[in-house]
Parts: C-alpha cells; structure tokens; sequence
C-alpha cells in the first residue's frame, strides 16, 4: 500500500508541476500581450480620431465574437502528451509482437537443428532392429532376446517422445511424388503403379509441426 501511495503522489506531484509550468507560461503570454495592447492603444489614441477609435472598436469586437472562443493552453497540453502516450503504447505493442515472433522463429530453427542430429540415431535403430529381425526368422527356435526387447522399448520411448514435440514421419509408400516432402533418388518400372508413385522408401523423411526436417529419399515409377 505504501509504494502504490508512493507513485500516486509522485504522479500527482509531476502532473501539478506540468500545471504550474502552463499556468506560469499563460501568465507571461497574456502579460506580453496586455503590454503591447497597451502601447498601441496609446499610439491610437494619439492619432487616431475619436468617432474612428469607436467605429475600429466596434469592429474589433465583432471579429473577436466571430473568432469564438481560444483553446485552452492547459488542454492542448493535455491532448499532446495524451497523444504521446498512444503513439509509445502503439510502438510498444509492435515491438512485443515482433520480439515474439523472432523469439518463436529462433526457437523453431532451434528445434529442427536437434532433431536433425536425432534422426541418424532413429535410423540406426531401425536397421538395427530390422536386422535382428531378418536373424530371428532364420533361426530354427524363435526365443525373445532380452537385449533386442531392450533396445525396441528404448526406441520406442525415442518415437514417443519425438512425436510428443510434434516430429512425425512423412507418409511416402504409394503416394505420388511431391518434391516438397520427397527426394526421388532412383526410378523403376512397374505395370501396376502409374508414373511418379512412390515404389520404395529408401530413407525414412520427418516433419516437425508440418514443416519438412528431412525429405524422404524414395523411388519412384519412371
């Protein structure tokens, strides 16, 4: 309670300070002006003929009716810093919008540069699980290996994870090629596809939040 009773007399003060400083300055304006209608009124006065003196003054009133009323100095005062105050909450506001984008791009190139370090430890383990697989198969006696049951729940673990920040694979077998998500490497005939379908996926290609991280390295029917 006291720091905010702080700020409100200090606001106060620094607002009545602004007042003084107007009034003081509107005190010297009409003090200048009372003199110099002073010394002419004197000039007049001792050339001007009378019955013109009142003629000039008649007229002189009726264009200081016709003028209205003059703005008061303390209100444009006012409206300035007013207008001052928007003009820094407007440039404020733009640099916090700005500031956040570049924050959120930063973080985005960030992100994509980790992930592209992890995908060759995904792939690894993909060989290296696809391999063991082919092994199991040719063995006579299909026992669970505890290391291999190991190393699927540590991958496993890894692509939840991935997915859980927003990775994904891009979906490639049987699709047409697109050059935004592929990158065909090889080309093959096939009767039963037609041209530019993905026949294989060669290296597997990710998205991060629907951006490309790696293209998938495929092939396509010529």
């Amino acid at each position: 309670m006291s720091k905010e009773k702080e700020k409100k007399e200090k606001k106060e003060k620094k607002e009545k300070k602004i007042e003084i400083e107007i009034e003081t300055e509107d005190k010297e304006e009409e003090e200048a002006k009372e003199e110099a209608g002073a010394e002419e009124e004197a000039g007049e006065a001792e050339t001007a003929d009378p019955k013109d003196t009142e003629d000039g003054g008649g007229e002189e009133k009726k264009e200081s009716g016709a003028g209205g009323e003059k703005k008061d100095p303390k209100d444009a005062r006012i409206e300035e810093l007013n207008d001052k105050h928007i003009r820094l909450m407007a440039e404020f506001e733009n640099f916090r919008k700005r500031s956040s984008k570049e924050k959120e791009a930063m973080f985005e190139t960030g992100a994509k540069s980790v992930i592209e370090k992890i995908l060759p430890v995904v792939d690894n383990f993909e060989r290296a699980l696809g391999m063991s697989e082919e092994a199991a198969e040719d063995k006579p006696e299909k026992e669970a290996d505890p290391f291999m049951e190991g190393m699927r729940m540590v991958y496993k673990q890894l692509i939840t994870e991935l997915e859980g920040i927003g990775v994904k694979p891009i979906d490639a077998l049987g699709k047409e090629f697109n050059p935004d998500f592929h990158n065909a490497v090889m080309q093959e005939d096939s009767d039963s596809q037609p041209s530019g379908t993905i026949l294989k996926e060669l290296q597997k290609g990710y998205l991060y939040r629907d951006s490309v991280v790696r293209h998938s390295m495929v092939s396509v029917v010529s």
